[in-house]
């Protein structure tokens, strides 16, 4: 059989929902599905959500699959494909995912940091084909980073390299999922901002937010706050540049301390556009070092909602060696 005509399963775990997809090598998904995570339920309601959504995929197919790629939050163990403590999954601690799904299916299973897989997938895919080195950065649920030096993947020495999600940059505000206080996460994960927004509502009566919600908070989501944003609500437009402005004051430390200058942003909080960019942009432009101030690109992740199956995907042939 040809390259081209072998297929790989990619498995985006997220705080929210799992999305799963069936992909060519050359990159093309050639069958997707969605299951809720069911995260509040504790790893084995997770992980038999996981097994389903693959069962889902499986259903009468007829492709030759080289193997399971899994991007998941948390630090994680290659062997094995122990994930150790992922924010956004209570009750997890230490779960052998990849030899649980391996042995489900029958199939080699790779499991790697949802971040980091996301960067694969943009290496590989996406906007880093053709970049030596970049930082991925993922907004959704949480805020994870993969870092990309000289075309390899940077895990670190224990694998948990690339969690700018955890970095503090406000030690007085509050606490994240980690057990840190102060993360960057708190500002711009999904739960957080809207949180946020619901706070502050009550003192701007007339944002057209109420109206989108019709006045009922369980209809908040970031997607409400874009749409008002776009309608020229002036509190939804400064609920995004606060959010690039706490983005933007992260990737600068970031660059200042690693001297990778090029993020690719993807993930749904990414969806803001233009607003969210430039705002990102202006607060990198004022904070990194001057001698690397003009080499600083910020772009877009070509992949988008995709870049985590696509990534996980890509993780067979990764690590394999044979992409």
């Amino acid at each position: 059989m040809k390259d081209k005509e072998q297929y790989s399963i990619g498995v985006d775990l997220g705080g929210t929902n799992i999305k799963i997809g069936l992909v060519s090598k050359d990159g093309k998904i050639v069958k997707k599905d969605k299951v809720p995570t069911n995260a509040g339920s504790g790893p084995e309601s997770v992980v038999s959500q996981i097994k389903l959504s693959i069962h889902n995929i499986l259903r009468k197919n007829d492709k030759k699959i080289k193997g399971i790629g899994i991007g998941s939050p948390g630090t994680v163990t290659l062997k094995g494909g122990v994930v150790e403590y992922p924010p956004n999954l209570p009750g997890w601690e230490k779960v052998r995912l990849g030899d649980i799904i391996s042995k489900e299916f029958e199939l080699d299973t790779y499991v790697e940091n949802d971040a980091n897989a996301a960067a694969i997938g943009e290496m590989i895919f996406g906007n880093g084909k053709k970049l030596n080195s970049f930082i991925m950065v993922t907004l959704g649920t949480g805020v994870g980073g993969g870092i990309v030096f000289k075309r390899k993947l940077f895990r670190g020495e224990h694998g948990s390299a690339g969690e700018i999600g955890h970095m503090t940059i406000d030690y007085s505000a509050g606490k994240c999922n980690c057990g840190s206080f102060g993360c960057v996460e708190t500002f711009l994960g999904n739960h957080y901002i809207i949180n946020s927004v619901r706070k502050k509502l009550p003192e701007n009566m007339h944002s057209s937010i109420w109206k989108l919600i019709d006045n009922n908070f369980e209809r908040l989501s970031p997607r409400v706050v874009q749409q008002a944003a776009e309608e020229g609500d002036s509190f939804a437009k400064q609920v995004i540049n606060d959010l690039g402005f706490y983005l933007g004051c992260c990737l600068a430390s970031t660059a200042d301390l690693l001297d990778i200058s090029t993020f690719i942003i993807g993930g749904g909080v990414a969806g803001f556009g233009k607003p969210l960019f430039h705002a990102v942009e202006k607060a990198v432009e004022t904070r990194v070092l001057r001698s690397i101030q003009e080499r600083v690109k910020i772009l877009p992740a070509k992949l988008r909602n995709d870049a985590g199956i696509k990534g996980a995907s890509a993780l067979v042939y990764y690590k394999l060696g044979d992409i």
